[in-house]
């Protein structure tokens, strides 16, 4: 009889753990999903979404339901706006005002079997207490996901992602989708927490600016927003302005990289993702965008964060900002004092076209001025540079656009590739970081293709080796 009780115990605390590890996921369930009527809607009609369904519950004394709710947390049914545990007297009437029905959910839940019926039946409650019933689900209790895979074309990728930058939602709509677009529009200003406009991508980034066109889908056309990233409040029109929450990440990984008295120059700053964080570090700062729209806001932000004092904003070309402003800023602290404690990075993130300012750098220093510097010990900066690559091996193909235009070959100055995001199929985001050396400021000539290649073998191979004798040490 003993040994008979631990074995049910034993397999009554298997199937609790079975149950309990496991997701119930409600678009795996028919019963649960929106109506087949709603495929293909265009314009967005919200009654029909309405659907009877039979749902699995549990009838529980009031006094127990604390007791009991812990047995059957992975089992409850979870839906938008819609309670699981309701006082059975708001359905049949004041008499049975003193129990608890718990709503379960029907993929986890056939019969009373499927329940941790002896746990259940330590606070007596027995296959009695289980029974369906009717329920009406509407409009509301689908979140703004769960619709679109009901509402847009089995056959064709869906709808499936979008930023959100403030009170604006931004998608990227395929143009299979554009039909369906005033529906996704409304469906996001119901289910997303305070959104009030939803934007359409219609062109791509203007390089110049770096923004790009958007259409007003619905909502309020109002595009001034304020957005917090990594702690720091952010205020921009984004309809004039390049902002993607989806480098947050990113911005996030260099704003670590600096300590307090560190140098950056930051040559496409934007609205000041890298330069007001960086600031705020008190880090020295020279931030640059050629946008007059960015320019505004990089200075309004820095204002806002109450970090002016440690950054200095301009307002002109990439290649200008490099020569005119960051080179004599650099020369200074070198003549000044080589032997400072602290590291000096150059942040270009331009991901379209920032490769094409690189040769800035090769020959950066005339005769006179590398005479100059001749006997000291400089602190060379770190260049982050972004930028696209196609393709099948994009990181080998993001260190050759590098070299390219830098004209000169990646060798130990090489820091690192570092993948940033997929932007299209075959189509990668990376960040490579390198140190400026004194060939690559001295030398004016350009390095040929051949010597480049065989520079950037001799690099790999020596990486090689160099992992062989880590594993070996190991």
């Amino acid at each position: 009889m003993i040994a008979l009780r631990r074995l049910t115990w034993a397999h009554d605390l298997l199937q609790q753990f079975r149950r309990h590890r496991h997701y119930w996921k409600n678009m795996d369930c028919a019963l649960l999903k929106p109506p087949e009527e709603v495929r293909g809607m265009l314009e967005l009609n919200r009654e029909a979404f309405r659907k009877q369904i039979k749902l699995p519950r549990l009838r529980v004394p009031e006094r127990d339901s604390n007791k009991v709710l812990p047995l059957l947390k992975k089992l409850l049914l979870k839906m938008e706006k819609l309670r699981p545990v309701r006082p059975l007297s708001e359905i049949e009437g004041d008499i049975q005002s003193t129990m608890r029905e718990i709503l379960l959910h029907p993929l986890a839940v056939k019969s009373w079997d499927c329940l941790p019926t002896a746990e259940l039946e330590k606070h007596n409650i027995e296959s009695g207490n289980f029974y369906y019933a009717d329920l009406e689900l509407n409009y509301d209790n689908w979140r703004a996901d769960e619709i679109f895979k009901s509402v847009l074309p089995i056959e064709d990728e869906g709808l499936t992602s979008y930023s959100r930058i403030g009170h604006i939602v931004h998608l990227n709509l395929r143009d299979h989708i554009l039909p369906y677009k005033n529906l996704i529009g409304q469906v996001l200003l119901d289910k997303v927490p305070g959104c009030r406009t939803v934007v359409n991508k219609a062109a791509t980034i203007d390089n110049t600016y770096r923004n790009f066109q958007m259409e007003l889908i619905c909502g309020e056309q109002q595009y001034q927003v304020e957005t917090i990233e990594n702690g720091i409040l952010f205020e921009f029109d984004f309809s004039r302005v390049y902002w993607n929450p989806r480098l947050s990440t990113e911005h996030e990984r260099i704003t670590k990289m600096l300590n307090s008295n560190d140098v950056l120059y930051d040559v496409f700053a934007g609205v000041g993702p890298f330069s007001v964080p960086a600031a705020h570090k008190k880090c020295w700062v020279l931030a640059n965008d050629l946008n007059p729209e960015s320019y505004k806001w990089l200075q309004h932000n820095g204002k806002r964060k109450k970090c002016l004092a440690h950054m200095k904003t301009f307002n002109k070309d990439g290649r200008a900002f490099l020569l005119e402003d960051v080179k004599p800023d650099l020369l200074k602290r070198w003549k000044e004092d080589n032997t400072k404690n602290y590291q000096i990075h150059i942040t270009m993130n331009l991901p379209a076209m920032a490769v094409e300012f690189l040769d800035v750098f090769r020959g950066f220093l005339n005769a006179d001025e590398a005479k100059e510097l001749l006997n000291q010990t400089l602190n060379y900066p770190t260049v982050h540079v972004y930028s696209f690559a196609k393709g099948e091996d994009t990181k080998t193909r993001v260190r050759e656009l590098v070299e390219e235009n830098l004209g000169l070959p990646l060798g130990e100055n090489l820091e690192g590739i570092h993948f940033v995001r997929n932007v299209a199929p075959k189509k990668d985001m990376y960040r490579v970081s390198f140190r400026l050396t004194k060939d690559i400021l001295l030398t004016t000539a350009k390095a040929t293709s051949q010597q480049i290649q065989l520079k950037r073998a001799a690099s790999v191979l020596l990486e090689e080796d160099l992992n062989i004798a880590n594993k070996v040490k190991c």
